[in-house]
């Protein structure tokens, strides 16, 4: 006569109407598990006799040493889908995880409902990084499941008030505000913005508020059409700067939201011929490797990746040992280069002569 079958966990799980992932977090005794659904699967256990196996729930609670870092896809001009500014990000979070004895596990975020579970319930790694996110507003919702599901982790993103979970991310508004003082203190009047200034990009919205401060404080009036949104892409930029000359305002300084959007704004200033900084001064934010390479190269405002990497890992360990861990800002540095040179305080009109231009950009 055969020995019978022992339960496994997926028989209370069937007999409970629940997924298996569940049935291992009530009976690690998790908070995520509500009161029904724990009562429902403790009465399976009961009606199946299911004995735990403490070795093997012991050995399911350690930790992995693993951290895994999730990029967000981004539209790329190669087949990497990341945005290059994350690439020297990508070092210092290696280096700081390495310091602390910590392999690091890297993939790009899934968007399925479950992305988050693959971590959390196979134990691949005890946190999770999260940079990029695309439009915040829709990602928040993913972000809120995780805080409920008591998943640690942490994110490269602008410091809300009330957002899900820590964030690390830079004094965006400070760093609009100092790029915009710089162009006015070049004799730059009409100065326009490009990128999203919506909640929908937060990043960016704390750029624009900060660059609309500082032309208050300077007397200025804020044109809305001098804004026109854009997503962190050279194409996006090129477009926007093309539905810029279209509306027929003047403009003597274009301020893209991200270096990317910069140089394409600079891409179709060149093929309108346009001359940078003599006609139009042009300015970025990030600081990529690429801004100091185009012709003229870029001025910029600099976000401390170094730094920014080694919070992230040591915050992220906080959680997972259980201490205290906040959200910090980190101050950005402007970078003058050629591209916001004095030139003339001749404002850009569409539609104009202008000089063959003999700027050459590259990458």
């Amino acid at each position: 006569m055969s020995q019978k079958r022992k339960p496994t966990s997926f028989d209370i799980a069937h007999l409970a109407g629940v997924s298996q992932s569940t049935v291992s977090r009530a009976l690690r005794g998790s908070s995520r598990v509500s009161k029904e659904t724990h009562r429902r699967i403790q009465e399976a256990v009961r009606a199946l006799n299911y004995k735990v196996d403490k070795n093997a729930s012991n050995l399911r609670t350690q930790h992995t040493g693993t951290l895994a870092l999730l990029f967000f896809e981004d539209p790329t001009a190669d087949d990497s889908n990341i945005n290059p500014f994350f690439h020297s990000m990508l070092g210092s979070i290696t280096r700081a995880c390495a310091q602390h004895g910590y392999d690091l596990l890297i993939s790009f975020q899934q968007l399925s409902q479950n992305w988050h579970a693959e971590y959390e319930d196979s134990k691949k790694a005890d946190g999770l990084i999260l940079l990029g996110y695309g439009d915040y507003v829709s990602y928040r919702a993913r972000l809120d499941q995780l805080l409920a599901l008591g998943t640690h982790f942490v994110r490269w993103g602008a410091v809300l008030p009330d957002q899900p979970g820590l964030s690390i991310g830079c004094d965006n508004y400070q760093g609009g505000h100092d790029l915009a003082a710089h162009l006015l203190a070049q004799g730059r009047s009409r100065i326009a913005f490009i990128g999203d200034a919506s909640q929908h990009y937060p990043e960016f919205f704390e750029r624009y508020r900060g660059f609309a401060a500082a032309l208050r404080a300077a007397g200025l009036e804020v044109d809305p059409l001098l804004q026109v949104d854009a997503i962190t892409t050279e194409a996006s930029g090129h477009q926007a700067l093309e539905t810029l000359l279209k509306r027929g305002v003047s403009f003597d300084a274009v301020f893209g939201a991200s270096d990317l959007i910069a140089i394409g704004a600079m891409r179709a200033l060149v093929e309108h011929g346009y001359r940078v900084p003599e006609d139009v001064s042009l300015a970025g934010f990030d600081d990529i490797p690429m801004a100091a390479n185009v012709h003229p190269a870029l001025t910029t405002v600099a976000q401390d990746t170094r730094r920014a990497g080694a919070l992230l890992v040591e915050n992220l360990l906080k959680l997972i040992r259980d201490e205290p861990a906040e959200s910090l800002k980190l101050p950005a540095r402007l970078v003058i280069r050629r591209s916001c040179g004095g030139g003339s305080s001749a404002q850009v009109r569409p539609g104009g002569e202008h000089q063959p231009a003999t700027i050459d950009v590259t990458g």
